[in-house]
């Protein structure tokens, strides 16, 4: 049974941490536990780490100790060779492998990068060690450079050497290819190797191969004076600005990092001003050459704009400096949230996703874990893409949560707002944001706006609504976004970051309404535990439900688990479990259950039962022994709100657990509401089971 894959490479650059955050991401979606392994690393300063390591085990927020996550530095490999002891580097690296083999189902294992010294005995090296730990290979090379006849026989080279040593080669990837080029590669790599290969092409992506401003600063060990907020921002090209700013301007192209020797005050005001004019390419940053600042009085000009791009120093001279600039090579590191997930996105965009899980996965893990369950929302999202409105844009959270998810590239979104207000927050954050691919609608300008009004007429005036009234409530963001659902103009909606839950719901509950088979409005959290999800409801809107709509509440919440991949096992929680239990509250449950098992004898259900007996397998087989529900419950209902929200509030405080929601149930169409104190991963969270809940569940 295969429990892990290696990736390899021949050469420096080669973008292999693309594919390593790919795969890593399609992993965690397909199996219980992933873990991650780097045989030979770079040397670190003592107190540091390598950054392979800190970006994957960070993002995806592995369970794993630095010092288990590699084996030994390129130096002490180095002199382990030189007097002879590469079995003893061999046996190490065998020993920690084994150890991360014992703890996940599946371990993703990076090769070396072929940087530094030692780089002649690597592609050996990573042979031997793919070898000797017995699992197959995914090769990766680039384009960079290459004709196409080169970079063939350089990917087919490598998967030669593998072959020899009888090491499984998976698939090749030629990574780095011109867009133009990639059917021709990919096609010339299909003949040169066998069918059992699979072969696939991912582009140059410029954002991926240029520096951040961050890099440059850290490599040129740089003074920044402005814009430290914006030092994520990424350098599509540099220029000099040596000559007058009339012709310097015509030299400017997007994302430029303007490279000027400190007394040039007309080029550093002018490229400021370029920045801000619609008429020139976006700036990244300046870099001060020469060690000369501005002026006092140019200093003081430049603090008093506003947004200011990275403004930095250097001792060196210009030319110095840009040749230096040229050299160096970006990488992916733990806090730029946007690269990774450009990078994620690009792997599963060019790369035959299906055919290379079907070829790494050769057994199925049991149980969902968190892990899993977040990747499979998103991926579910992204396959049938929904339009969502959030309808409280002057909240900073929200703004924030919409640049992340057009970097997901997962939803459609509309924001209730003011566009100016959202444009000048935009800039003040530095966030990426292309407004072209979200509307921004401020309700009374909108072209809806009067047939808003006239449909919330016609639906309310038997409640004595006047079109005055409809007109003012109209302009309430809450019930503007309702209406866009109601109308299909949105597929759901997201809102409660700054309204209460009564403002949220109370506009769905008038017009879009329960579904036909409903009488009950009910919600659910998924509550990300340590090793699996389970559903808590209802937590967040029916006080004391009676035995009936207990029943419901149930009955939906397990509908909501199978369709979002959770067998659903149905524990009704009450201060008692089984039938030895007196009073009108267990009486409640028992009734409820009864009702379950009778509309519903599809459904695996157990109540009363404790919360104990409900997850705890000791204490569920001792307590209830013939049950199929106890000590394995996913699906848990709680009596009462009361219980339900303090609960599931204990649970995510004391465990640490990511609660998901609370996601609505019984709707016609998805409306879902947030807590005022969300965070900005809640907000994402929600618009991705939104938008799956719009996709027909």
């Amino acid at each position: 049974m295969n429990k892990a894959i290696y990736i390899a490479t021949s050469e420096q650059n080669s973008g292999k941490s693309i594919i390593t955050l790919g795969l890593m991401s399609m992993l965690i979606g397909k199996t219980a536990k992933v873990g991650y392994f780097r045989p030979i690393i770079e040397d670190f300063e003592e107190g540091g780490f390598d950054n392979h390591i800190e970006t994957v085990i960070g993002h995806f927020g592995l369970d794993i100790p630095f010092e288990d996550a590699f084996a030994i530095t390129k130096s002490k490999l180095i002199k382990k060779k030189n007097k002879g002891k590469i079995g003893e580097v061999l046996d190490l690296i065998i020993e920690k492998y084994k150890k991360l083999e014992e703890r996940f189902d599946f371990v993703l294992v990076e090769g070396t990068s072929f940087t530094g010294e030692g780089t002649v005995i690597e592609l050996d090296m990573n042979v031997l060690i793919a070898k000797n730990l017995g699992i197959p290979t995914i090769i990766v090379g680039s384009g960079v450079g290459k004709t196409l006849e080169e970079l063939i026989d350089s990917l087919y080279l490598v998967y030669d050497s593998f072959k020899i040593k009888e090491v499984e080669v998976l698939a090749v990837i030629a990574n780095k290819v011109k867009p133009e080029n990639i059917e021709l590669v990919t096609t010339g790599l299909k003949k040169s190797l066998p069918e059992s290969v699979l072969v696939n092409s991912i582009p140059l992506i410029s954002n991926l191969n240029n520096p951040t401003i961050q890099e440059i600063v850290n490599k040129l060990d740089a003074k920044v004076l402005f814009g430290s907020a914006y030092l994520n921002n990424q350098t599509g090209n540099f220029s000099v600005g040596a000559m007058q700013l009339c012709n310097y301007l015509l030299h400017l192209k997007e994302n430029s990092l303007v490279i000027t020797p400190g007394d040039r005050a007309d080029i550093i005001l002018g490229a400021l001003q370029a920045n801000e004019s619609v008429n020139y390419p976006t700036i990244s940053g300046i870099l001060l050459t020469g060690n000369i600042l501005p002026e006092v009085s140019i200093l003081k000009l430049i603090e008093g704009l506003s947004p200011i791009v990275p403004i930095f120093a250097v001792e060196e001279g210009t030319y110095y400096i840009t040749n230096k600039i040229g050299s160096i090579k970006s990488k992916i590191y733990a806090n730029n949230k946007q690269k990774i997930e450009t990078s994620i996105n690009t792997f599963e965009k060019y790369v035959d996703l299906d055919n290379l899980a079907q070829k790494l996965i050769t057994f199925e893990a049991e149980g969902m874990t968190p892990k899993m369950f977040q990747y499979n929302l998103v991926k579910r999202a992204r396959k049938h893409r929904k339009h969502i409105v959030l309808p409280e844009g002057n909240d900073e959270r929200i703004i924030i949560a919409a640049s992340r998810l057009l970097t997901m590239d997962v939803v459609d979104i509309s924001i209730i707002g003011n566009k100016k207000q959202i444009e000048s927050k935009v800039a003040e954050l530095g966030l990426p944001f292309d407004f072209s691919k979200i509307k921004i609608i401020n309700p009374i300008e909108s072209e809806h706006y009067d047939d808003y009004v006239n449909t919330y007429y016609e639906l309310r005036k038997a409640k004595n609504v006047t079109i005055g009234m409809a007109k003012d409530l109209m302009e309430d963001v809450s019930y503007f976004g309702t209406m866009m659902v109601y109308k299909g103009h949105a597929d759901g909606m997201v809102s409660g970051a700054a309204h209460t839950t009564q403002h949220t719901i109370l506009p769905a509950l008038q017009f879009i309404k329960t579904k036909p088979n409903s009488s009950v409005v009910s919600s659910i959290f998924f509550m990300c535990l340590e090793d699996r999800v389970s559903v808590f409801g209802d937590c967040a809107i029916n006080p004391n439900p009676t035995a009936e709509q207990l029943a419901e509440i149930a009955i939906s919440s397990a509908d909501s688990s199978l369709a979002f991949g959770i067998e659903p096992k149905i524990a009704m929680l009450s201060y008692s479990s089984g039938s030895s239990g007196k009073g009108d509250e267990v009486d409640k449950v028992r009734t409820a259950t009864e009702i379950v098992r009778k509309k519903r004898p599809d459904l695996k259900i157990e109540g009363p039962i404790q919360y104990d007996a409900a997850v705890d397998m000791e204490v569920g087989k001792s307590k209830m022994p013939d049950s199929e529900v106890a000590g394995q419950a996913s699906v848990l209902i709680f009596p009462d709100l009361n219980t339900g929200n303090n609960t599931y509030k204990a649970v995510q405080r004391e465990t640490g657990a990511l609660a998901i929601g609370p996601m609505l149930q019984g709707l016609n169409k998805p409306v879902n509401d947030l807590s005022r104190g969300c965070t900005v991963d809640d907000i994402i969270n929600t618009v991705v089971i939104t938008a799956i809940q719009a996709q027909g569940l």
